[in-house]
């Protein structure tokens, strides 16, 4: 069972914070497609900075990690304005911009991949190798029956995104900030009227949605592979957007989608490994947590209330 919930909590809190990020720029009414585009730039810039720094400090360090997770949320952040100035500036349609800076991403990030690797550390590789990330277990804690595998072999970014998303919640919630980004989503005119700016808002949400969207393809990185690459986060953006649906545009909701679709993929696994099933079967498993969200979504999806103006250009002369 620890096994179980140490995996999935591995799994659900990256996937958790790229959810929060889809929130707030949903609840804008900026509609985000591109999560996975924006967790795989930052992840990129991330993984770079630690393939050139890695150097500078010692083996042991964990220096390298932490400041790589601050460059993926700016990266992630930067690569997101393109989202943000196609639907925002230029009103572009927000699902097609969505899809296209996700594929630009994929092919984007790949190329440069290979090709800092091969020009600059003279490696034919399509990945940058990170260092192993320490883990932590919490005395007395741990050793209760089942709640103890929440605090065994923990790692660092768990507790980096507890801190993050608690902090996302304060501000989405209980700040006047927040609450004109809701109302953004919900009524901007109403919003306009009020004396905010619509447009400066909508790409503050956009850009924070990157920025926690780097965060988490940076944990990616470092919890289930120990490296990057391009290919690591297929399917992992769209299943953060199925949890925030499924959680209703709401944050707490959406973290115990999460957990659900974390414990489902270690679960599986766990599974596989009691039943002795072949290796070749992990692909099988793998679509575990996405047989699941169409489960969920075919039995929750009546009770879910988008934000009113989700998807609509704001129009400053329409009323």
């Amino acid at each position: 069972m620890n096994t179980i919930i140490v995996d999935g909590m591995a799994f659900a809190m990256p996937l958790f914070i790229i959810a929060v990020g889809g929130i707030y720029s949903e609840r804008s009414g900026v509609t985000n497609l591109a999560l996975e585009g924006f967790l795989g730039a930052g992840g990129f810039f991330g993984a770079l900075f630690v393939a050139c720094t890695s150097s500078l400090f010692a083996a042991s360090s964990q220096m390298p990690m932490y400041l790589s997770m601050l460059v993926a949320m700016v990266g992630g952040g930067l690569y997101a304005m393109i989202h943000a100035v196609l639907c925002i500036r230029f009103q572009a349609n927000q699902v097609i911009s969505g899809v296209v800076v996700n594929i630009i991403a994929m092919a984007l990030t790949d190329f440069l991949t290979s090709q800092i690797n091969t020009s600059v550390f003279g490696a034919s590789s399509d990945r940058f190798v990170l260092s192993v990330s320490n883990r932590f277990t919490v005395p007395v804690l741990s050793s209760i029956p089942v709640l103890g595998g929440f605090f065994t072999d923990v790692y660092p970014f768990e507790i980096i995104i507890i801190v993050v998303a608690l902090a996302a919640w304060y501000l989405l919630y209980k700040t006047t900030f927040g609450m004109r980004l809701r109302a953004c989503g919900d009524n901007p005119h109403a919003v306009d009227a009020a004396g905010a700016d619509v447009a400066r808002i909508r790409y503050v949400a956009v850009m924070m949605s990157g920025a926690l969207s780097g965060l988490g393809g940076m944990c990616f990185s470092y919890s289930i592979f120990a490296n990057y690459s391009a290919g690591i986060y297929v399917g992992y953006g769209y299943l953060a957007i199925a949890a925030m649906i499924f959680g209703n545009w709401k944050i707490l909701p959406t973290f115990a989608a999460c957990l659900l679709f974390g414990f489902a993929r270690s679960g599986g696994y766990k599974l596989a490994q009691v039943l002795g099933m072949p290796s070749t079967y992990s692909d099988l498993i793998m679509i575990l947590p996405y047989l699941l969200t169409l489960l969920l979504l075919v039995f929750f999806s009546k009770s879910n209330r988008a934000p009113r103006a989700l998807g609509e250009i704001y129009d400053k002369g329409k009323r």
